[in-house]
């Protein structure tokens, strides 16, 4: 090979590096001169010697990045163009590979299991771009598909993540969907499960083919840890995956958790991509699309997903997507569908909520509020209460479900009706209580209907007044019961008629004598009794006619099977919570309590005992002299009845505690004579209440060790409520107990709750709030560090605890103590931490057994603490470890322990000698590093809150796995606002930084 040739292989290298280079025209270039030559081997092994450079150089170098364009546009351009069949046929022995390209691949294969990462990394990359750069329907040899193939499935399991990425982008093109055996399926899907690095599954997500069996994978990503995985996730669905693949519950799952992600973004690709997505796939039929979400059974995720659709149309499409509308504004009964009930309800609520601006909208889509009463009243007569023949028939079960379904939404149209007009309004008010009233009306539509008529009813003694009325229909009904025949009387009314028709012939045989006699006058006496005695007659029969009729007449007769005792309640409990609960108790609310309420406590059915229970506990918010005779009640039955009415007791017991503190305990154990200012002495931690009035100490042990043997209930319902309501209590202040604080930590580790999600979100949420709102709370963490670790410390080898990783405890209980973790951080740098106290309680539990396993635990949490500036504190703290130095034996801890005892030591002689120098000139290069030490500090915090709402028991992740320079995107630290640079400067900052492979290139020709 001549000088020219040799010098062209570098110059276009050099060009390569530029990216102003117009890359085909280098490769067609070098493409001449290599066809040219009779012997390619020089050419390969020189354009492999400078390839080397560029493969040695692990970052992503733009330089580097367009060197290995260029040879990958170079390897391919020497591919032949597709071929016809009948060519394939013509040419079968034909060589497909090219020599180069073929040349190329071995030599890629033959490097990837180099010892550097960065040729590794390089290798792989080539080998995607090459496979990229080429035809869609290219064919290459089955050799080295297969050579290939192994290659790649080995480097998806490499150390380095961006040598993963780039592998499982190369194997892309490998796959076969089709094939349930595929390796790369196999591979993807195990990396998509296991890969720690999210750019990795990032990667995988990209390329992955969608089949059966990768869906529920891919699916799975959308609820990734990682925001950029989910978004991906979504947009992969949207892109690749059509609606009916789906199902129903997997399009639920989407929509429910994508439109209620915490971010932002990807709230908006639901929005953006997926749903449009799927509109378009179904002919922009937004009723379709709601039946493919079976709305009945999710009318939730129905209505967010509606909410979102409706935000991004104008005026014009909202009008235009109308449901189907008659010209009374109304959907015809026989067209109610839950689909388009669901649909006009979201529209009306959607356009109700632009407020002004919406109200011409709204009278286009809404009738006026009487004719709407009306349309309702004449729906909800048609459903009524299904019989147990009924419910055993499955497709009668089924329309009956749908019509209460349909009812409820039309219930809840109510909100958007203008109920301003006074006619309209009650009209609606009518309707409700009719509805409420009639016996047949279904008890699932009970509450529902007593919502709407106190939303319109503002007034709350009048709200009182009207459930009051209706439950005393209800309970007492109006009926018309028939009386029987008095048969005495209608043997005296037969007797006196009997009498009368005797007479009367007795008359009518002497008035024929007197004729005969021609006794004219007497005659005229006899006619005229004649004509009495019939009168008489007649009306002795018209009263014997009426008494045979039954007399019919209105009474009231009390009801109090369980279904109309339930009604009943479940309108009372509806009035309860309604109520101001600054809303005294009344003479109407008190009767129902005597009359109604707490008979029902006792009653055999749970449906009405749960409900009484729920009425009780609310009602007693009311009033706090009611919450004192009740809460006795309450509490027996917090710990007797089934498990459902236990937790409404429960429930009860927490609200009543948050009111009015422990102070209504003692008001209820309290003798006549008790002073009320008295204030008991505090002997256990536990007993600790925000109302110190005359608490008696055994009450309130009493409620806590109750709570405390909930918690370790079996019944995981009870428990997650406890645990709810103990945090509560805490939080506000009306609790203050280390020893309740470490119960509800080992709960939130214990694997027994992997499985509540409620709980576990609860109490994660519950101790960063808990541990930032004061300092008086972090003392109470502090307290509880030794009890809690000590537990899972002795723990058996059977408890659950014992799998607990005691070291991410320790990281957790630390990182809520932490001073800078406060909302308010105190201001005086000279006041004592929370943290000083518990490095000396970790330092005395060290000294009492120097040889505990436990010894290096505490050593490595010592040294994540954050220490005050007091000198007596740090004298204390240096004395306890020149002790524990001289007493502990293990290595690793007394190097640990020696490391802080001379950060103390060099602490106090830096703040003696700043204290004792005289005030120095402004040095620019103190404040750069006064900003590192800053900048440092906020990425410890941020870590230890990271730490600390995460930590759930699982191995402490990697930093060399997660380090942002082994994954591109991975971990990138939050910026912080500066003030953008001028063009001029970054062009000048980007060229500094740029490697340059000219120097390399020319160093190795100089010395050869």
């Amino acid at each position: 090979m001549t000088a020219d040739n040799e010098m062209s292989i570098k110059e276009a290298f050099q060009r390569a590096q530029k990216s102003h280079n117009n890359k085909a025209k280098l490769v067609a270039s070098l493409k001449s001169r290599y066809n040219k030559l009779e012997d390619k081997t020089m050419f390969h092994e020189e354009f492999v010697h400078y390839l080397k450079y560029a493969m040695i150089v692990y970052k992503r170098e733009p330089a580097v990045e367009n060197v290995i364009e260029f040879v990958a546009k170079f390897s391919t351009s020497f591919q032949s163009p597709p071929k016809t069949e009948e060519e394939e046929e013509e040419e079968e022995d034909d060589e497909d590979d090219h020599p180069f390209l073929s040349f190329i691949f071995n030599f890629l294969l033959e490097s990837h299991k180099a010892n550097s990462h960065a040729v590794r990394f390089r290798v792989c990359q080539l080998i995607n771009k090459l496979l990229g750069s080429m035809a869609e329907n290219a064919q290459i040899d089955d050799d080295l598909f297969d050579r290939i193939h192994q290659a790649m499935l080995v480097r998806v399991t490499d150390k380095f993540p961006n040598v993963r990425i780039q592998a499982a982008l190369a194997m892309a093109r490998l796959q076969q969907p089709s094939d349930p055996d595929c390796p790369t399926i196999s591979a993807y899907i195990l990396i998509l499960e296991n890969d720690t690095n999210a750019e990795v599954r990032r990667a995988v997500l990209s390329c992955i083919a969608m089949s059966p069996q990768t869906l529920p994978k891919v699916f799975k990503r959308t609820r990734d840890i990682k925001e950029n995985v989910r978004k991906l996730a979504y947009q992969v669905l949207a892109d690749k995956v059509h609606i009916k693949a789906l199902t129903i519950a997997q399009r639920v799952g989407l929509l429910q958790h994508g439109l209620h992600d915490t971010s932002e973004a990807i709230r908006e690709v639901v929005c953006s991509r997926l749903l449009p997505a799927w509109l378009l796939l179904l002919d922009g039929n937004i009723i379709e699309l709601l039946h493919r979400l079976d709305v009945e059974n999710c009318a939730e995720t129905a209505m967010e997903t509606l909410k979102a659709l409706f935000k991004g149309m104008s005026t014009e499409e909202l009008l235009q997507n109308r449901a189907q509308l008659d010209n009374r504004k109304l959907i015809p009964v026989d067209s109610l569908t839950c689909e388009n009930v669901v649909y006009w309800r979201v529209l009306c609520e959607f356009i109700k909520g632009k407020g002004n601006d919406g109200d011409e909208m709204l009278e286009q889509v809404l009738p006026d509020a009487a004719t709407y009463a009306e349309y309702l009243r004449s729906y909800l007569k048609t459903v009524t209460d299904m019989s147990e023949e009924q419910r055993a028939d499955y497709t009668q079960l089924e329309m009956g479900m749908t019509k209460e379904f349909i009812s409820q939404q039309l219930i809840h149209l109510i909100e958007s009706l203008d109920t301003n007009e006074e006619g309209g309004r009650k009209r609606v008010l009518a309707v409700l209580q009719e509805m409420l009233t009639l016996p047949q009306t279904p008890s699932s539509l009970v509450c529902l209907l007593t919502e709407k008529l106190l939303l319109i009813i503002l007034d709350d003694q009048r709200r009182v007044q009207t459930v009051a009325e209706i439950i005393s229909d209800v309970m007492e009904p109006i009926t018309e019961v028939s009386q029987p025949v008095d048969e005495n009387k209608s043997r005296r009314q037969q007797v006196q008629l009997a009498e009368v028709k005797v007479r009367i012939m007795e008359a009518k045989e002497a008035l024929e004598n007197c004729i005969a006699a021609q006794d004219f006058s007497q005659a005229a006496e006899l006619k005229e009794s004649i004509t009495k005695l019939e009168d008489s007659r007649n009306q002795i029969l018209q009263e014997i006619s009426e008494s045979n009729q039954p007399v019919i007449k209105e009474v009231r007769t009390e009801k109090n099977d369980p279904e109309t005792l339930l009604r009943c309640l479940t309108m009372c409990a509806e009035l309860l919570k309604k109520m101001n609960i600054k809303t005294p108790i009344g003479p109407t609310i008190s009767a129902l309590m005597s009359s109604l309420i707490l008979p029902s406590i006792a009653n055999p059915y749970p449906a009405v005992r749960n409900m009484a229970v729920v009425c009780l506990g609310t009602c007693t918010l009311h009033s706090k002299e009611l919450a004192k005779t009740h809460m006795v009640l309450l509490l027996q039955i917090a710990q007797l009845d089934e498990v459902k009415i236990r937790i409404s007791a429960l429930r009860s017991i927490i609200d009543l505690l948050l009111l009015f503190g422990f102070q209504l305990l003692s008001e209820t154990a309290s003798s006549p004579t008790a002073q009320p200012n008295q204030s008991p002495e505090r002997q256990e931690d536990d007993a600790a209440a925000e109302d110190k009035g005359d608490v008696p100490e055994d009450t309130a042990q009493s409620i806590l060790v109750m709570l405390s043997e909930f918690l370790d209930s079996e019944v995981s319902d009870l428990r997650t409520e406890t645990a709810e309501g103990l945090a509560k209590l805490m939080y506000t202040g009306r609790i203050s107990s280390a020893k309740m604080l470490s119960r509800l930590v080992l709960l939130w580790y214990n694997p027994i709750t992997e499985d509540d999600t409620h709980l576990r979100h609860c109490l994660g949420v519950f101790f960063q709030l808990y541990a930032r709102e004061s300092r008086s709370h972090q003392e109470v963490v502090e307290e509880s560090f030794l009890p809690t670790i000590r537990t899972l410390l002795e723990a058996p080898a059977t408890s659950p605890l014992a799998e607990v990783d005691v070291n991410n405890v320790v990281e957790l209980l630390v990182e809520l103590t932490r001073p800078s973790a406060l909302i308010k951080p105190s201001t005086n740098i000279e006041e004592t931490s929370v943290h000083d106290f518990l490095a000396v309680r970790m330092c005395g539990e060290m000294l009492k057994d120097p040889t505990a396993p436990e010894v290096r635990l505490y050593a490595k949490a010592l040294s994540n603490l954050e220490f005050s500036r007091d000198d007596a504190v740090k004298e204390d703290l240096q004395s306890l470890l020149q002790q524990l130095v001289q007493v502990v034996k293990d290595h690793i801890c007394l190097r640990a322990l020696e490391k802080m005892l001379q950060q103390l030591t060099d602490s106090k002689e830096q703040t003696e000698l700043l204290s004792a120098s005289p005030p120095q000139p402004l040095d620019v290069n103190a404040d750069e590093a006064a900003a590192d030490d800053l900048s440092k500090s906020v990425k410890r915090a941020k870590r230890g809150q990271r730490k600390a709402s995460t930590a759930k028991g699982g191995r402490k992740p990697s930093r060399k796995a997660e380090s942002s320079e082994e994954s591109d995107g991975e971990n990138v630290p939050e910026t912080v606002s500066v003030v953008r640079p001028s063009r001029r400067a970054k062009t000048a900052a980007l060229e500094k930084t740029k490697l340059d492979l000219n120097p390399l290139i020319n160093q190795e020709a100089n010395v050869s």
